[in-house]
């Protein structure tokens, strides 16, 4: 999976990636060719007393250093602007790829995961790409070329390298193998200390208000030591690295001198080769020891490129259809539902079992019913962020499958439950309802809602800043800002998802009026917990378990409907007299 997504997001940096590769090959050969220049300057300058040897093969050494730091400095310049822009552009790939899921694939992988990945993943797998251009390509050719040239300086002492080498190699290839499974429980801690977070930083008001902060101080504590414990795990095994490395190297070293003596002392070996050969010797045990480094990031960046290769692999369920339907005008908002059934994943039973409902441009229809009577997801079905399981939803007579997504929710008007506001302005949020809105609209929408008193009493008015998910506006200011984004795009329809919960009697009366009035050529269909929110409602429909119980008007259902009776009794909301 890593060299998959490696290979499919650098692919428009093949020509940095190209001049990395060409500088870190020239940078490397001249490294390799440092020590052969060193030992001839001592075995035909020094040894013998020519200075003029000397001072030539010592430009040499200097021209051939400056080459290789103008290259090094080359490839790393190359190299970074091209790991930024990889992760830059994985980046971009998983949000916009998360922005077409549906409420399924949310659901399914959870906020606190996708921020994991979009961020922590990808910057793992950004590193380890930064590592491959200069690393991956250095090592070989330092490993491969400095025994070449060792075994040319002598091949006498070339039995140490094939001890040593493999030595470390195996060594650290073992600590790396079992890194694998701990850094993949690692990302998952940090998934879960994410989710820790952002239940404490949403939920701040009521754990103060029920003195839970002790019981939430607990919590987290796991969370935390519990991802502190699995990284001290990974920090042990990678600390074990360097001393091995040095080990084997101080080792060999200690070794290729004892025995390099012995055969100058034989007269089989030169000084300037036998330093030579321990140079190029640390040459290869160092490019042994960056790909041991860079090894040991692979467990972590592979671990974090399967999680990302997952939201990437994963196929939104809402999609376009291979041939949309386009409407012949303008949609007119007529809906009708037809036998709806639809359950939850790993659910036991249908949350919605045979619901049908009609209506027509013009109708407002409430949605009734207890806690968990499946109000909330037929409002998410009709808005298309769930697929019915079976059955049909179509809008001016075409199924809401076949309509392009972009066309099927730009006639919609949604307000959800909770009604969340962007950081930015008023206008800010006015305008992703409608994002060519003049100051006159954005008036008239707050008007509709009864939120121009609030804004206009603000000196800013529609530069008012809103706070992230508007919490510096109480819960009805949030639904009314809400509800006038949905009004300011004039939709043909209206889904309202309780949005009137926050408000008191007589705001919720004025809102619903002016409502009434900009929405009069509009479908309405609104989820109300209160029965006085409904009494004027041209259709009730109530639901129970799922199912329709009762479908008409407020003094119909009193009448002919048990559970639309009981609900009503228990707000003492009679028939109007």
């Amino acid at each position: 999976m890593l060299l998959a997504l490696l290979r499919r997001h650098l692919r428009p940096y093949r020509r940095p990636v190209a001049v990395v590769i060409a500088a870190q090959t020239i940078s490397t050969a001249a490294l390799l060719y440092l020590p052969t220049v060193n030992a001839s300057i001592i075995d035909d300058g020094v040894t013998v007393g020519d200075t003029a040897t000397i001072t030539r093969l010592g430009a040499v050494m200097l021209a051939v250093t400056g080459v290789q730091v103008l290259c090094a400095v080359s490839a790393v310049y190359f190299g970074s602007r091209a790991a930024m822009g990889f992760g830059r552009d994985l980046r971009a790939a998983v949000f916009t790829h998360v922005t077409d899921f549906s409420e399924h694939e949310r659901a399914r992988f959870g906020a606190p995961s996708l921020l994991t990945r979009t961020t922590n993943d990808v910057a793992q797998v950004q590193v380890l790409a930064q590592m491959t251009f200069t690393v991956l390509v250095t090592a070989p050719i330092m490993c491969v070329g400095g025994v070449l040239m060792a075994v040319h300086q002598d091949a006498g002492l070339a039995w140490v390298l094939l001890v040593s080498v493999p030595v470390l190699a195996l060594a650290n290839g073992a600590i790396v193998l079992r890194l694998l499974p701990v850094f993949r429980r690692m990302q998952a801690l940090i998934d879960g200390i994410n989710r820790v977070l952002r239940d404490q930083l949403s939920g701040i008001r009521v754990i103060r208000a029920f003195d839970r902060e002790p019981l939430e101080q607990r919590r987290f504590d796991a969370a935390n030591t519990d991802l502190a414990e699995t990284a001290m795990t990974a920090g042990r095994g990678q600390a074990l690295m360097l001393p091995v490395a040095t080990l084997t190297i101080n080792i060999s070293s200690v070794a290729l001198i004892w025995f390099g003596g012995h055969r100058i002392d034989a007269g089989q070996m030169q000084v300037g080769s036998l330093i030579a050969f321990l140079a190029y010797f640390m040459q290869i045990l160092m490019a042994v020891l960056m790909t041991t480094m860079f090894l040991s990031l692979l467990p972590r960046a592979s671990a974090c490129a399967e999680r990302i290769t997952e939201v990437l692999d994963t196929a939104p369920t809402i999609t376009d259809p291979p041939h949309p339907v386009q409407p012949p005008g303008p949609i007119t908002g007529r809906i009708d539902c037809a036998a709806v059934t639809f359950r939850y994943p790993g659910a036991d039973r249908p949350v919605l079992d045979g619901v049908s409902l009609h209506a027509q441009p013009g109708d407002t229809v409430a949605i009734v019913g207890r806690t968990g009577s499946g109000k909330s997801t037929l409002i998410s079905l009709l808005a298309r962020s769930y697929e019915v399981g079976s059955g049909a939803i179509r809008l001016d007579g075409i199924d809401l499958r076949d309509y392009r997504t972009a066309t099927l929710w730009g006639a919609l008007g949604v307000v959800p439950q909770r009604g969340y506001l962007f950081s930015g302005t008023v206008a800010d949020n006015l305008r992703y309802g409608r994002t060519d809105a003049t100051a006159e609209q954005m008036w008239a929408a707050l008007r509709v809602a009864c939120a121009d008193e609030f804004v206009a009493a603000h000196p800013d008015g529609l530069d008012m800043p809103v706070a992230q998910g508007g919490m510096n506006f109480s819960g009805g200011q949030r639904q009314r800002l809400a509800i006038a984004r949905a009004v300011i795009r004039n939709p043909a329809v209206y889904l309202l998802d309780d949005a009137l919960s926050a408000l008191d009697v007589h705001t919720d009366a004025r809102v619903r009026a002016r409502l009434r009035a900009a929405a009069a050529g509009a479908t309405v269909i609104m989820v109300a917990q209160r029965i006085s929110t409904v009494i004027e409602a041209d259709t009730v429909l109530v639901l129970e378990d799922g199912a329709v119980v009762g479908t008409g008007r407020h003094d119909e259902l009193l009448r002919d409907c048990p559970a639309y009776a009981e609900l009503a009794e228990s707000q003492s909301v009679g028939a109007p007299g």
